[in-house]
């Protein structure tokens, strides 16, 4: 089992920073604007979440890019987003979250993967909103291996157009935070580009 809340609690954090003039900044993650990325991290919140539950439908039989995500313009965002993400942790606290078979995605697999893809997806979309707004980011250790060893497991045998595009490498002794991003198809240096 993994931890979720450190993760959790680090992209709250994050989107607590986030302003509105920030919402349609671009991100590493690429067409998503801040406000995309925010849609996506509330929607694999509650699809994870309910994941974990074993409380399978659309939510977590919807695939990925099907629909770009987003937020409503009223900011219920700032209030619901925190509270997905810790649902999210206490779901996968319980020991049951990580057993038997579950669906995440659309795609039908062992619990405890879908589990590490969650932290995955925390780690990895946490690096892309704190880029993209210009905020510091240093995801635990625990959640950054874990990351590391799911996207490593696949780096040779990544379809054409899938979630991660191809490997970026990065130098010999790079923090482990720059290898999970090089691992998962971004650009460690990715940096917001800014108004003269």
């Amino acid at each position: 089992m993994i931890d979720l809340e450190p993760a959790a609690r680090r992209i709250a954090a994050l989107a607590e920073g986030v302003t509105d003039d920030q919402l349609e900044a671009p991100t590493p993650c690429p067409g998503y604007a801040v406000r995309n990325m925010l849609g996506h991290l509330l929607g694999l919140s509650v699809a994870f979440r309910d994941a974990g539950r074993k409380e399978l439908g659309e939510r977590t039989g919807t695939a990925p890019g099907t629909v770009l995500p987003d937020i409503d313009d009223d900011g219920n965002w700032r209030g619901e987003l925190p509270k997905a993400l810790d649902e999210l942790a206490a779901t996968w606290r319980e020991p049951g979250a990580w057993e038997g078979m579950t669906q995440a995605g659309g795609i039908t697999f062992p619990a405890a993967e879908a589990g590490r893809v969650a932290v995955d997806e925390l780690v990895v979309h946490g690096w892309d909103l704190a880029r993209a707004t210009g905020q510091a980011y240093a995801p635990d250790t625990a959640s950054l291996e874990a990351s590391c060893a799911m996207l490593a497991a696949f780096a040779d045998d990544r379809p054409p157009g899938g979630a991660f595009g191809p490997v970026v490498a990065v130098a010999a002794g790079a923090p482990l935070l720059d290898r999970v991003i090089g691992l998962s198809g971004r650009d460690p240096s990715w940096a917001a580009r800014r108004p003269l």
